[in-house]
């Protein structure tokens, strides 16, 4: 097994899915949305859901997560659907992201399902996890 970078070895929950979403806005998803499941479920502690624009471009928001993450040796346990492009699943432990075309996203309604889930403030979160790398320096 591969050693993570020192930087990202003890990486936290909140810390990986900051770096999610930080690399799907880079690479324009729309209506990001990251729910808090710590305490409602015992499988993960937050999904990231986002849409992409077509098939292709949900595609693309996969591959340059897989792609950002696998550089930083944080790979993903499994994936699903990415050769279809309609809802692609990356399960990353503490974080599974959720990556939709539009009409998929609204016909399984994960924000409704698990309704009872926090939301994030997902600008906040980027902001808390970049002031606190910027105190560790």
């Amino acid at each position: 097994m591969r050693r993570l970078k020192k930087e990202y070895r003890d990486l936290e929950g909140r810390d990986l899915a900051a770096a999610c979403v930080r690399i799907a806005e880079d690479a324009k998803a729309e209506d990001l949305v990251m729910l808090d499941l710590r305490g409602i479920a015992g499988f993960t502690d937050y999904f990231l859901i986002m849409s992409g624009r077509s098939t292709r471009h949900v595609q693309g928001l996969a591959q340059a997560l897989e792609e950002e993450l696998s550089a930083k040796r944080a790979n993903a346990r499994s994936s699903e659907g990415l050769s279809e492009g309609l809802w692609v699943l990356l399960d990353l432990g503490d974080v599974v992201v959720h990556i939709f075309y539009h009409e998929q996203r609204t016909f399984y309604d994960l924000e409704g399902l698990w309704h009872d889930a926090p939301r994030v403030d997902t600008t906040a979160l980027l902001q808390e996890t970049a002031s606190l790398q910027g105190s560790v320096k």
